[in-house]
Order: C-alpha cells, then sequence, then structure tokens
C-alpha cells in the first residue's frame, strides 16, 4: 500500500535522469533530505500521470474518463498525508522517516492507509499536483484537506472505520459544502436547516459552490440545527452519495480552474441518521473554524505551484525566442522580470513551508496561515500576468 515510501528514493534517482528544461530552483534551506526526495518522486508522479491531461482537463471541465486519476493519487499515497496508518493511535517520528521507509511494512499495522507525515508534506503533494494542473489541485486539496482531514479530526471511530480507507485509497471522492447563495463569507448566516426526528435529522435548503459535490461519494455538509442559536446551533453531518433526498443539481460553469466541478447541491427531506453527525450537535462552527487554519496553508500551496509552473514554461520560451539576432532572455528588461517572478515564488514558498512545519508542531498561528495564503495568492496573479506578456501564446 505504502509504494510513496518504499520506492521514493528510486523514483527520485529516475527523476533526476529524465529532467527537461524546465525551471527547477533550490529547496536545500527548506527542506531536508528525505522532504527533497519525496517531492522529486512526486514530481516524476504528476508529469507523468497528471500533466499529460492538464489541457483536456480545462477545456472539458472535467477529469479524464480513460484514467482515474483518484485512484492514482490514492495509489501514490498523496490522500492520507495527515491521515492516521498504524494501529492503536500510534504515530510515526517524522524525524526518522528514513528508518520508516526502509522498515515501515515490517514494523507498522496499517489501520486506515494514511501516512501521517503532516502538513509540510501535504503542503508538498499540493504544490507539486497544482504545478501539473490548478484543477486536480483545487479538487485534490478539497478531498484530502477539506473533507477527509476533518473525518479525521472529528470523526468517532466509528466514522473513520467506515469512510477513511475508502477515501485515503481513491476509491471514494470526498466533498464539504458549507456556502448558501445568501450565505458565503457569512457562513453563520446558512439557512439550510436539520430538524429532529427519531432517529436522525432531515435536512432541507441549497448549497452553492460545492467542489467535488457531483462526484463525491461522501459529503460533509453544515445545517442549522437550533435557528435560534447562532453560531452555536450549526452541525456538521456526513451525507453519502446517493442518500435519497439529496441531489446534485447544475454544474457551475467557471472562468478559471474548470476540470474541478463546481456544483449546486440540493436537499429535500434528506434523511441523516443520527450516527452520521461529525463532532456534536451545535458544534459545527467549532469544527469549521478549527480546520481553516489548515486549509489555508495547504491550499496556500496551491499557488506556489501555479508560480512555478508559469517559470517552468516562460524560462525555456525566452531562451529560445530570438529578438535581433539573440534570446529575449538576455535583455536586461526581461532579466528584470525574471528576478521578480523567482524572487515572488521563492518568498511566498518559503513563507508557506515555514508556517506549515510550525502547524506540524503545534504552533498554528491564524495570522501565518492566512497571511501565507494571501501573499501566495496575490504573487501568483503577479508571476501569471508576466508569464502571459512575456510569452503570448500561453492561454492557461
Amino acid at each position: 500500500m505504502l509504494k510513496l515510501v518504499g520506492t521514493v528514493k528510486s523514483i527520485a534517482v529516475t527523476a533526476s535522469r529524465r529532467r527537461t528544461a524546465a525551471a527547477s530552483f533550490s529547496t536545500s534551506l527548506l527542506f531536508d533530505e528525505t522532504q527533497i526526495r519525496f517531492k522529486e518522486g512526486l514530481q516524476q508522479f504528476v508529469q507523468e500521470k497528471i500533466a499529460p491531461h492538464a489541457d483536456k482537463i480545462d477545456k472539458m471541465d472535467s477529469f479524464p474518463e480513460d484514467v482515474n486519476l483518484w485512484k492514482a493519487m490514492g495509489d501514490f499515497d498523496l490522500h492520507g498525508l495527515t491521515a492516521p496508518g498504524m494501529q492503536s493511535g500510534q504515530r510515526f517520528d517524522r524525524s526518522n522517516v528514513k528508518l520508516l521507509k526502509c522498515s515501515f511494512k515490517l514494523t507498522f499495522t496499517a489501520e486506515y492507509g494514511g501516512l501521517d507525515v503532516g502538513y509540510l508534506y501535504h503542503c508538498m503533494a499540493m504544490e507539486e499536483i497544482s504545478r501539473g494542473s490548478a484543477s486536480v489541485g483545487l479538487s485534490y486539496g478539497v478531498h484530502s484537506n477539506v473533507c477527509l482531514n476533518q473525518l479525521v479530526r472529528h470523526g468517532n471511530a466509528a466514522q473513520k472505520a467506515k469512510y477513511l480507507q475508502r477515501l485515503i485509497s481513491g476509491d471514494h471522492v470526498g466533498a464539504l459544502s458549507i456556502s448558501e447563495p445568501n450565505a458565503v463569507s457569512d457562513a453563520v448566516g446558512i439557512k439550510c436547516k436539520a430538524d429532529r426526528v427519531d432517529g436522525g435529522y432531515i435536512i432541507n435548503g441549497n448549497k452553492m459552490w460545492g467542489t467535488n459535490g457531483g462526484i463525491a461519494d461522501t459529503l460533509v455538509v453544515y445545517a442549522k440545527t437550533d435557528v435560534s442559536a447562532g453560531s452555536k446551533g450549526i452541525t456538521a453531518f456526513i451525507v453519502e452519495k446517493g442518500t435519497p433526498g439529496f441531489i446534485a443539481a447544475q454544474k457551475l460553469d467557471k472562468l478559471g480552474v474548470r476540470g474541478s466541478g463546481t456544483y449546486e447541491l440540493v436537499f429535500e427531506n434528506c434523511f441523516v441518521p443520527t450516527e452520521n453527525i461529525l463532532g456534536e450537535v451545535g458544534k459545527g462552527v467549532y469544527i469549521m473554524m478549527s480546520g481553516l487554519d489548515l486549509e489555508r496553508i495547504v491550499f496556500a500551496a496551491a499557488p506556489i505551484g501555479i508560480m512555478q509552473a508559469c517559470l517552468d514554461v516562460v524560462l525555456p520560451y525566452v531562451r529560445q525566442h530570438e529578438q535581433f539576432g539573440r534570446p529575449i532572455g538576455e535583455f536586461q528588461l526581461m532579466e528584470g522580470k525574471f528576478a521578480d517572478m523567482y524572487v515572488a515564488l521563492q518568498s511566498s514558498r518559503s513563507y508557506v513551508y515555514s508556517v506549515a512545519r510550525d502547524c506540524d508542531n503545534g504552533n498554528i498561528v491564524t495570522k501565518d496561515c492566512a497571511g501565507a495564503i494571501l501573499a501566495a495568492a496575490e504573487r501568483a496573479t503577479q508571476v501569471w500576468t508576466k508569464t502571459q506578456r512575456n510569452q503570448p501564446n500561453i492561454y492557461s
């Protein structure tokens, strides 16, 4: 099961032999030797399994039908990077991954199939997947972090046993639904209601902008169980695909990250049993907000992947395209632009991974999780704009 951990060294050697002219910048100050090999293995996996489909994914607004990318990522152990893989709640020491890499299968027995290596590794995966396809990166982040990681952090033993293994393997896809037509940033203002009945709750209402909503097998859905209790009246529920009264309605057309499906979700007298309450009744806002910082830092790695992808394309282009008898990359004006792009990428990368490392050490600072995604997203927009101007044949 743990193909990635068992083969990362050989993959890294192969990747180094096959490295193309794409931009590759030093990360030796951010990562140790094992993390660098992990990242190199990810690069090869993405270039072989995801990147070849990126253009079609964007044009068709869907994942390819001829290959199961969810299962491919699951086989490469990318879904459960923050999920437990040991029995009895054991957790391996990330400082000794080398030992783990050689003896994991002999030393530990997998419980759910996760690697439990933490958020720095999760950010690495998010960066490299988004480098290959921003659409796949978005859907991957919602599945592995926003849904799966919430089940890891707040699910009870029965819920983890029922849902985690298939989500981690990629056999099932996860999603989360909070936003509504009139409740976006004001999450507490949701109108979707869950009424108590014998054995569970009946959910009624509409949700909007649900990433993966139309393809998900397992969804975390927030609804009001007490409309008079404000923020203390919201509860999180686990809703399964095919539950009577739940449908994925229209698929929304978007300008960007088009291959990542975004849906309106409709609940009409949808019965959810009591055992599918995630956490406690009335504690939905706590679950929502406690995971927000971790979601921000993982998703902050996506703009880093986009910036790296821009440089992967721009640098070879300016070395090959000539004006006035020499490559345009040799002109000082262009060199200045590349310097700005490089600094934007590397400074964002340093900020994001430093915060991710702090999160792994239990030091979760809200302003830095928010600051990291703000900085990375704004700089990615700037780098992409420069890419469009310097390489006019790039449109996605």
